[in-house]
């Protein structure tokens, strides 16, 4: 390969870098384990971490990421999926870790002693590094549950999971996302068919559940525009749905946009996630 190859080979990387500002991954979804890496060019964060310290490693290790240089862990609700891990970590890494105050009062003391708290109000946003961060109220069965967008030099990554219904605040913080993270858990009428117990049921299909797979879609649909480039569908029930049906469904919504799909699982890591500025 001779010289001006390589510079052609070397301008085609720093183009490329240029315009990737943020990158991703779920290091876990489900429910017997929940993280979110993000990566932008200075700033390294997780949302939520229902993992054990060896599983985060190893997944953060097998995209790419070091958890050395982790700025904050960011926190949805205080479910153990989404925080059973977060105790070992701020111990073994001196991590702030940020929640609203209804989260803080309702952790399970089994998390033992964490490191630093920062308490927030949903709604509030917050400042790391250069991560814009909005935090926004969602409908779960949680004390005072919150969605997230992330925004770094004009990219943004939306995240609705772990709620039962859609409101306008959900939807009118996620537009504009050009990648999204969205749950799709259960189809009704497996659900309806399954072998749940009645109150579980009724749990899940509450306003303050887990959204189905058409209240995914039309969560989608609402907020589809052109430059969405990302589209990751999360805590998809074992037991009530099927990766065949949400494929089917999200399908049936971007008909022909070229947003790029995924389903999420629970035993590895998604591939990292490249978000360009539009």
């Amino acid at each position: 390969m001779d010289c001006y190859t390589l510079l052609q080979d070397k301008q085609l990387d720093l183009f490329r870098i240029r315009y990737i500002v943020l990158q991703f991954s779920l290091l876990g979804s489900g429910s017997s384990g929940n993280a979110i890496v993000l990566r932008s060019a200075t700033t390294t964060i997780l949302i939520d971490n229902g993992l054990s310290f060896k599983q985060l490693s190893l997944r953060a290790i097998a995209v790419g990421i070091s958890l050395e240089k982790l700025a904050a862990v960011i926190v949805t609700h205080e479910h153990g999926d989404h925080v059973q891990g977060i105790g070992v970590l701020t111990r073994k890494m001196p991590v702030p870790v940020y929640m609203t105050h209804g989260t803080f009062e309702n952790l399970s003391p089994s998390l033992g002693v964490l490191g630093d708290v920062e308490l927030f109000e949903a709604g509030e946003g917050l400042r790391i590094g250069d991560m814009a961060i909005q935090s926004f109220s969602v409908s779960h069965d949680a004390a005072d549950p919150v969605g997230f967008t992330v925004r770094a030099d004009g990219a943004q990554f939306g995240l609705a999971t772990d709620l039962g219904h859609v409101s306008h605040l959900v939807r009118n913080r996620l537009a504009g996302s050009h990648a999204l993270v969205i749950e799709s858990n259960h189809c009704p009428e497996m659900l309806r068919k399954g072998d749940y117990p009645p109150k579980i049921r009724q749990r899940i299909r509450s306003r303050h559940g887990h959204l189905s797979n058409e209240e995914m879609c039309s969560l989608l649909h609402s907020v589809l525009h052109a430059d969405l480039q990302h589209v990751i569908l999360v805590h998809i029930s074992e037991n009530n749905n099927s990766t065949q049906l949400v494929e089917q469904r999200v399908r049936g919504v971007l008909k022909g946009h070229p947003a790029a799909t995924y389903l999420a699982t629970q035993d590895a890591p998604t591939p990292l996630f490249e978000v360009r500025a539009p």
